[in-house]
């Protein structure tokens, strides 16, 4: 993990970020789990992230309709094709997650320059709880691995700032992460 790590920021120093949103850089896949299956309680009272209530904006993001947040469907490092998420996610320091957003920004490939890290509240917005591996929808964010995902809300820890708070769509929840871990990202952008 050391050597993966390492080598995505040799990368990142190289300005291949560009390719972490769009699935270029590969060389720090997340690994998934090998025959791991969602379940979710069908039976267990209503759903807290319903698919009805996000639009497909038919371009690889959805656009949630009571919260007007656009969110893109893959996580960092996959690409949309032909209506799923395919490649595999990068994990990455907070820092490199920030980078990554501005260098969405600056590319426009995805057809906007406000793409951002979510915070922990709009981040659990999308976490569906009747769910589990991950607590997603996975017809709303297809091939979503079941592991924690960076939100723009830090904590300051005497004065340093060395955490944020990340939402695991596993079983661990919200989590306080040294901003050096390597954690997954999904951006999100203000849809009005």
């Amino acid at each position: 993990m050391k050597a993966l790590a390492a080598g995505l920021r040799a990368g990142l120093r190289a300005g291949l970020i560009g390719g972490l949103i769009g699935g270029q850089v590969a060389s720090a896949a997340v690994p998934t789990a090998a025959g791991a299956q969602q379940v979710c309680d069908v039976a267990g009272g209503d759903h807290s992230a319903p698919a009805m209530r996000f639009e497909d904006n038919a371009d690889g993001t959805v656009t949630d309709k009571d919260s007007t947040l656009m969110w893109m469907r893959c996580t960092a490092g996959q690409a949309w094709s032909t209506g799923t998420c395919v490649g595999e996610p990068l994990a990455l320091s907070w820092a490199e997650a920030q980078a990554a957003a501005a260098d969405e920004n600056r590319s426009g490939r995805m057809f906007f320059n406000d793409w951002r890290l979510p915070t922990l509240r709009e981040l659990a917005t999308i976490a569906e709880r009747r769910c589990s591996n991950p607590r997603l929808d996975l017809s709303t964010f297809p091939n979503s691995p079941a592991r924690a995902y960076w939100s723009a809300s830090s904590r300051p820890d005497g004065g340093s700032g060395s955490t944020a708070y990340v939402l695991d769509f596993g079983m661990a929840g919200v989590q306080l992460a040294p901003k050096e871990d390597l954690n997954l990202l999904r951006l999100v952008r203000n849809a009005r």
